[in-house]
């Protein structure tokens, strides 16, 4: 809970900051890159930085957590830090670096407001990232006794066990531990981080998720290659790199499964909704559902491309063909009307024809403007914001949008 002396200066200042964050943000980053250039080659996404979404990201994260502290001081903003715990987790950060993200972040505010900072301001936004940055911490460590291992050590190396061309340009890769015991037990819907060397050097870090239930033996990941859209920022490094190189029998650096979209344990009815690679985790959570014998409700919804752009389309097919009490509907750009399928349609998913339980809970994976399409349907559907769950691959912009 933020002071009784530095809460109405937040409050007051909280507009300026905030109509600036864009700007402190951006020289955050600069400032801090220029003093720890290897953050960036090793820790740091690099395309997200060029591209600006991690900034975006950041920028967003910070002006809903000081929101949250002046106008709901009695309510703990679990789902603004949660899911960073996570991916800081995953990329196994530590307590000793948030000194220097402090001193770097801040002293950005001062520069771009200038003599707006006074010491009370500056000693009150002091207050705002300390905050933050205490309960990511005392997040992390709880996830680091979880997962049982030390603060940040969450890399070991895992073997190719073998590679599918799932689509043109998505590829899976079954991973087992080079030593022969069992992989560790994660949840479905959970993450890995994956670290490779590129060929000037840096060590450049992804997430990708498992996408399979969870049974002891191998994890399996599916990585879309990544393309630049337009050419202003450079293809997915790492994506690219194992598309290009990864092959059975080598060695990745692969951090613990991490990630706070997990689907639990209950008989209750569930949406899964993806789009693209967003499939990923809703293929380990269906792989759970029949690997358990479930009989809970379950509305499967997915778009894609085109049927030969949906990766893992068969196996996502009979997943949910062996659940009890499941329904599919697929959305394509092209292609559905080949399909003769009643299930399949043209154009983009559309789930306001859908009846659904008013206790359904929602999980959804994709590229931001269709999980915020899906979830403004399913509110006006009566579910519960609190039931509607979300992944976002790569920096989390929902908050700056």
């Amino acid at each position: 809970m933020l002071s009784a002396q530095s809460t109405p200066v937040v409050r007051a200042t909280l507009p300026a900051v905030g109509a600036r964050l864009s700007t402190i943000t951006e020289l955050f980053y600069r400032r801090m890159f220029e003093e720890r250039p290897d953050l960036l080659r090793n820790l740091f996404n690099r395309t997200n930085q060029a591209s600006g979404a991690q900034k975006e990201a950041l920028a967003g994260a910070v002006a809903a957590f000081a929101t949250v502290l002046v106008e709901r001081p009695g309510e703990h903003p679990d789902a603004i830090l949660g899911r960073i715990a996570h991916k800081h987790a995953s990329l196994g950060i530590t307590p000793d670096q948030y000194p220097l993200v402090g001193r770097h972040l801040l002293g950005a505010v001062a520069e771009v407001l200038g003599d707006a900072v006074t010491p009370q301001v500056a000693a009150a936004w002091d207050e705002v990232y300390w905050l933050m940055a205490n309960a990511l911490v005392a997040m992390e460590a709880r996830l680091y006794a979880q997962a049982q291992v030390g603060n940040g050590d969450v890399w070991h190396d895992m073997e190719i066990a073998g590679r599918t061309e799932e689509t043109p340009d998505a590829a899976s890769f079954v991973l087992r531990r080079p030593d022969g015991l069992p992989t560790e037990p994660f949840r479905s819907g959970q993450y890995v981080s994956v670290q490779v060397e590129l060929p000037d050097g840096a060590r450049q870090i992804r997430q990708y998720s498992l996408t399979t239930a969870p049974d002891r033996k191998t994890w399996r990941i599916t990585v879309k290659r990544e393309r630049s859209a337009d050419g202003t920022v450079p293809d997915g490094e790492v994506s690219s790199w194992l598309h290009a190189h990864a092959r059975p029998g080598q060695l990745l650096r692969v951090s613990l499964p991490f990630g706070d979209l997990v689907l639990p344990d209950g008989d209750g009815p569930v949406l899964l909704a993806s789009a693209g690679i967003g499939i990923t985790p809703m293929l380990s959570m269906l792989d759970h559902l029949a690997a358990t014998g479930s009989r809970r409700p379950v509305t499967v919804v997915h778009a894609d491309r085109s049927p030969g752009r949906h990766a893992h389309r068969a196996e996502h097919l009979a997943l949910v063909g062996q659940l009890p009490d499941a329904s599919l509907h697929l959305w394509y750009d092209t292609g559905a009307a080949e399909l003769a399928a009643g299930n399949a349609h043209d154009g983009r998913a559309d789930l306001t024809g859908l009846s659904l339980p008013e206790d359904t809970t929602a999980y959804l994976c994709g590229p931001l403007p269709f999980m915020q399409a899906v979830r403004g349907t399913l509110l006006a559907k009566g579910l519960h914001p609190a039931a509607v769950h979300y992944e976002v691959f790569g920096p989390d912009l929902w908050l700056s949008r």
